[in-house]
């Protein structure tokens, strides 16, 4: 039977990550318009530049905008699998900015910077503190932000 941490990544335990490091995650994802138009109506946002393209075309973007909690959520879920395969609990996202539009048919990535890491208040965890950007096909960056994720000790976690 194969135990849970060997389905996980072996480097991305409390004990990998220092101030300093910064991470470029392997993965791009291009938001797709379902994708922008569903949440935009599942989270009943009624802005126009989401989702009316006639309206749009007499804007200054000449076309739909992206809503900012899928970019949000793209670059936090992109650099995840790096910074939170092993959290035990999200515990902060803060300083978000949306830096520049995001359009439909964009290709996001991310990279991540540790900006802190302490001790949790308990033996099996650790307080890691990122700075996540997104940039899009053309490095332009379009998010940052930050997030604060307990994260497992290895010495109490990995299999031995």
């Amino acid at each position: 039977m194969m135990k849970a941490a060997s389905l996980t990544g072996g480097a991305n335990y409390f004990e990998d990550f220092k101030a300093g490091d910064v991470l470029r995650h392997a993965r791009g994802k291009t938001i797709e318009p379902l994708e922008q138009v569903w949440v935009t109506n599942i989270t009943m946002n009624t802005a126009d530049a989401h989702f009316n393209e006639h309206l749009m075309t007499a804007s200054p973007w000449g076309k739909r905008l992206g809503f900012g909690g899928v970019t949000i959520s793209m670059v936090i879920g992109l650099a995840a699998q790096d910074t939170a395969e092993n959290a035990l609990m999200e515990l902060g996202l803060d300083k978000i900015r949306l830096k520049a539009p995001v359009f439909h048919g964009d290709t996001l990535y991310a990279y991540s910077e540790v900006l802190e890491t302490r001790d949790a208040d308990r033996p099996d965890g650790g307080v890691v503190r990122f700075k996540h950007y997104g940039v899009n096909q053309d490095d332009k960056v379009v998010f940052e932000g930050e997030r604060t994720v307990l994260l497992k000790r290895r010495s109490h976690w990995a299999d031995k």
